[in-house]
């Protein structure tokens, strides 16, 4: 038995693996809300509410008769926690969209170009990445710290006492040269931190050792092998991506969307800086080649905003109804839908600073956010092919987007490429068979891949009602 530990930005679960008659079969058995809250003067992730939910969906898995597993953890990325000398926490986990970082990443330019660090690391500018939440960071408190873990790794930490760096979220970083597989000392420097701070850098796959006896007895667990899998959510899902030979592209559909394609060698060129492309590490030593837009998120602000409560599947419903033959285009990157105080009035006012129809309805909000990320992902696919000099025919949507019909129907219209939905369950699949190779019970990656496209539907979405690249949608066609 596997149980794959995958935790988002909103919400985490506990998910059993196992073959049965040639399928990969999966039950959720524990789920839990997740989010950040203020502490003090800043946005924190709670931290012991993690760690305390694995453990009680360990001890449902126990009660279920699960009495042995393998175990791996995946989270989102470039969020860490500082450990003092005696092992123990120095404070509350800081969250990405926090504000301390604000104007940071312009600072540490200033030290060093971004088209040096870009060939260093290959990763795409975010005001979020570690490198400049760490030089935010205050001195004293640094000088205090003896390894700095990132989510997922402390949760290992926390259950095995082994400290690790697992390489596809540290590649997140933006301090990792992805030619040596080396944290780069110039980058440190900028961040204030040196080599000694990080633990070893491991691969997926590599097993980290036995929940400690303590946990076991005081919380009654299964025996359990935690292995390091994709531990960054978007390195699983990508795992778990059914594809299969040559000319296709990926798009992990969640709070954010990650579009992209997986390569034997990075891209570190001015082209790709330009158009903002990262080249994050994936399983088997394979380079997650994306880019980041901004996704869901978007419509989870507008649900929760409101008046009336409509559910995901709902609001797709009401989007397909509404009449908007000209949707207004509305440049959603833009940083102003980062993290507005108030998402529907930030879109309605862009659109009325830019002279279109203002969206009023729960159905044009939702279409005019879904036709403005399928221009956007139909963008990128033309710059990815640019940029890679290859020929795309296909592109797989993953994760909760998937369900998205309007969503996948609008993107196949817009790119051209044919469109394969699902399986919406990619990131908790993605850890599940990097525990199953390590396990013996999977050869390959491509295996797991397969075995994943033989166990779940999937639904194909063909180019139709608009010419390809299009920026304008007739919802009624």
């Amino acid at each position: 038995m596997h149980i794959a530990v995958d935790i988002g930005a909103s919400s985490g679960r506990l998910v059993t693996g196992e073959l049965k008659e040639g399928k990969l079969v999966i039950q959720e058995i524990h789920r839990f809300a997740n989010g950040y809250q203020k502490q003090g003067e800043f946005n924190c992730w709670d931290i012991d509410h993690l760690e305390e939910q694995i453990l009680s969906g360990l001890q449902k898995a126990k009660r279920q008769g699960i009495t042995a597993c393998t175990l791996g953890i995946d989270t989102w990325a470039v969020d860490y926690v500082l450990i003092g000398k005696d092992g123990e926490r120095l404070r509350d986990v800081i969250a990405y969209r926090d504000s301390r970082t604000d104007g940071i990443m312009e600072q540490v330019w200033e030290a060093m170009s971004k088209n040096e660090i870009y060939r260093k690391t290959g990763i795409q500018f975010q005001p979020f990445n570690s490198l400049y939440q760490l030089a935010s960071e205050e001195k004293e408190i640094i000088s205090q710290t003896d390894k700095i873990l990132l989510v997922p790794d402390y949760l290992n930490y926390r259950l095995t006492g082994k400290k690790l760096m697992e390489a596809t979220n540290a590649s997140t970083m933006q301090l990792l040269n992805p030619l040596n597989r080396t944290l780069d000392e110039e980058l440190l420097n900028l961040a204030g931190v040196h080599t000694s701070q990080f633990a070893e850098l491991v691969e997926p796959g590599t097993v980290i050792g036995s929940i400690r006896e303590k946990l076991r007895d005081a919380y009654d667990l299964p025996e359990c092998k935690v292995i390091a899998v994709g531990s960054h959510d978007t390195a699983s899902a990508i795992a778990g991506v059914p594809a299969s030979g040559e000319n296709w592209a990926y798009l992990s559909s969640g709070t954010w969307s990650l579009l992209g394609t997986e390569r034997k060698q990075p891209i570190l060129d001015d082209s790709s800086l330009e158009l903002n492309f990262t080249n994050e590490w994936g399983v088997d030593q394979t380079y997650r080649y994306l880019k980041n837009i901004i996704g869901m998120w978007i419509i989870q602000e507008i649900r929760r905003l409101y008046p009336v409560d409509y559910n995901y599947a709902e609001i797709v419903e009401e989007a397909i109804k509404a009449d908007l033959k000209q949707p207004p285009t509305v440049h959603l990157n833009d940083v102003r839908f980062l993290k507005p105080d108030n998402m529907i009035e930030e879109l309605q006012d862009y659109c009325r600073g830019t002279e279109q129809y203002v969206p009023k309805t729960i159905g044009e909000l939702s279409f005019t956010v879904f036709h403005n990320l399928a221009v956007i992902y139909s963008e990128a696919l033309i710059e990815l092919q640019e940029l890679t000099e290859e020929k795309l025919q296909t592109l797989h949507i993953v994760g909760g987007g998937a369900q998205n019909q309007i969503l996948n129907q609008l993107t196949a219209d817009y790119s051209g490429l044919q469109v394969i939905a699902g399986p919406t369950e990619a990131t908790a699949l993605g850890n599940l068979i990097v525990q199953m190779i390590a396990a013996g019970e999977l050869a390959s990656l491509d295996a797991g891949r397969q075995l994943i496209e033989s166990s779940f539907p999937l639904r194909t979405f063909s180019p139709a009602g608009a010419e390809k690249g299009s920026a304008v949608y007739d919802s009624k066609s």
